[in-house]
């Protein structure tokens, strides 16, 4: 999903996203979202 990543880095919403993809669900979208946040935690966790 870089697209998502891409998008949000671009300024662009949530909503705009899904809008330019009809075919991912708003759910789809927040569970890749919560996995980065969790990923990106715990990387931070583990560099300490």
């Amino acid at each position: 999903m870089k697209s998502l990543f891409d998008h949000l880095e671009a300024g662009d919403s949530l909503d705009e996203f899904l809008d330019g993809f009809p075919s991912v669900s708003r759910e789809q979208a927040v569970a890749a979202l919560e996995m980065a946040r969790a990923m990106t935690e715990a990387h931070a966790a583990a560099a300490r």
